[in-house]
């Protein structure tokens, strides 16, 4: 099958046998370059909590700055083809605060799943009608434009004859590069602030169902907590020296060449962008096979790479 099965051959330990292998063929053929070539293996890459490890340290401390004289290629795609963007991405949760009441009395009660997912829809809807798909997104070839989505709930324990007091879901933004995540981020802000200043409009389920209980003074409320610091993503420049040439000669190897964009993200490229490098992207493993039990990479395909 020519296929190595491993933790990591595809994201991202192959890519270090890949360039060591590179650096071996490099000094046993003692081709003559035109350029310097430095090939840098950083650690830490995903662990935000660890800080001044890994390539942010090393920018910071300056040992990058003769990359800037050349393309840099992060060499952490996929797929063999040269990935041109990718989403930035922050994650959040939203809880909502009802009142716990028996569930044969639900009108005493505030119906915290209920007056969730109300909110979230309204949320998700204003989301979709700020964030459209943008018209560069063609040109870099997005496979799907920005989103806002949930990806876990949960609500506080009770019986089934209990309206829950708190319900929270969570999820994440995958926003293309084209949209300010700080902006994005103000944005749904605003959006929860709009919900807690008029509860009571949203849609109800129901004759008994209410987000609020005039007599005893209790409003349903939602809060807002963001779980990520949030980052963009990045639109390699198509105009450089660098896409040319990893362009060029992925199709020289391949026979032809399909640059693509994702909704994916990948950690510190963007701020090496906006720093003045010329980023580009690539990478020789199987998306299919990110992060899964059964990870593995084609052989043939790191071949080609070298």
């Amino acid at each position: 099958e020519n296929l190595l099965y491993g933790r990591g051959t595809t994201d991202c330990l192959g890519h270090v046998a890949l360039l060591t292998d590179f650096l071996h063929t490099l000094g046993k053929t003692q081709p003559q370059l035109e350029r310097t070539i430095i090939v840098v293996f950083i650690a830490n890459e995903e662990d935000s909590s660890r800080q001044g490890v890994g390539i942010d340290a090393l920018h910071k401390a300056g040992h990058l700055d003769q990359l800037k004289n050349g393309p840099v290629y992060w060499i952490d795609a996929a797929d063999t083809q040269p990935c041109v963007g990718t989403a930035g991405v922050v994650q959040w949760s939203l809880k909502s605060v009802g009142r716990l009441f028996h569930s044969g009395l639900p009108h005493r009660g505030i119906n915290s799943i209920e007056l969730l997912m109300e909110a979230l829809s309204v949320i998700q809807k204003r989301f979709y009608e700020d964030h459209p798909p943008h018209e560069n997104e063609k040109k870099w070839n997005y496979m799907i434009s920005s989103t806002m989505k949930p990806t876990q709930i949960e609500c506080a324990r009770g019986s089934l004859n209990q309206i829950p007091p708190n319900a929270t879901v969570s999820g994440d933004i995958r926003l293309i590069p084209f949209y300010s995540m700080k902006e994005v981020m103000a944005r749904v802000e605003s959006y929860v602030e709009d919900l807690n200043n008029s509860v009571t409009d949203l849609p109800q389920r129901g004759p008994a169902s209410k987000y609020e209980v005039k007599d005893e003074g209790m409003k349903g409320k939602l809060e807002l907590t963001w779980l990520s610091e949030g980052e963009d993503g990045i639109a390699c420049r198509l105009d450089s020296e660098g896409n040319k040439v990893i362009q060029e000669a992925t199709k020289e190897v391949l026979g032809d060449v399909t640059p693509f964009a994702l909704s994916g993200s990948l950690p510190l490229v963007r701020n090496l962008q906006d720093s003045g490098f010329d980023i580009q992207m690539v990478g020789y493993g199987l998306s299919t096979r990110y992060h899964a039990d059964n990870e593995c990479v084609d052989i043939n395909d790191m071949k080609k790479a070298i």
